[in-house]
C-alpha cells in the first residue's frame, strides 16, 4: 500500500482546505491508487511530461523525485525530455533537463 500523502493538508490545510482534501484524498489517494488501471511508474511518466508541457517547473522537482522512486531511470526521464523537446518547446525541455540533472545526479 503507498504512503499516505499529506503534503496537502501540511501546504495548504489551513489556507485552502478543500483543496488540501482533494489534493490528498481524491488525487493521490483514489486516483494514484489504481494501479491495476496504470503502474505509478506510468503515471510518473504521464504526470512530469504533463508538468514540463505546461511548463509547470514549479511542482517538477518534487513529480521528478517520485518519478525516481517509482522507477523511472535517468536513462528513461532523458529520452523523455528528448522527445518531448520537439512536441513542447525547447526552453522547457532546457528547463526540465536543469531540474532532472539534479534529481539524478547520483
Amino acid at each position: 500500500m503507498a504512503k499516505k500523502q499529506t503534503a496537502g493538508h501540511d501546504i495548504l490545510g489551513e489556507f485552502a482546505p478543500k483543496f488540501a482534501e482533494l489534493n490528498d484524498d481524491v488525487l493521490f489517494g483514489e486516483v494514484w491508487s489504481r494501479e491495476d488501471k496504470l503502474s505509478e511508474h506510468d503515471r510518473s511518466m504521464i504526470t512530469i511530461s504533463a508538468l514540463i508541457s505546461g511548463g509547470n517547473l514549479e511542482q517538477l522537482d518534487a513529480h521528478l523525485t517520485i518519478g525516481k522512486q517509482n522507477g523511472i531511470t535517468k536513462e528513461e526521464i532523458s529520452e523523455m525530455i528528448t522527445h518531448l523537446s520537439f512536441y513542447v518547446g525547447w526552453p522547457k525541455a532546457w528547463s526540465a533537463f536543469n531540474r532532472a540533472k539534479e534529481i539524478y545526479k547520483d
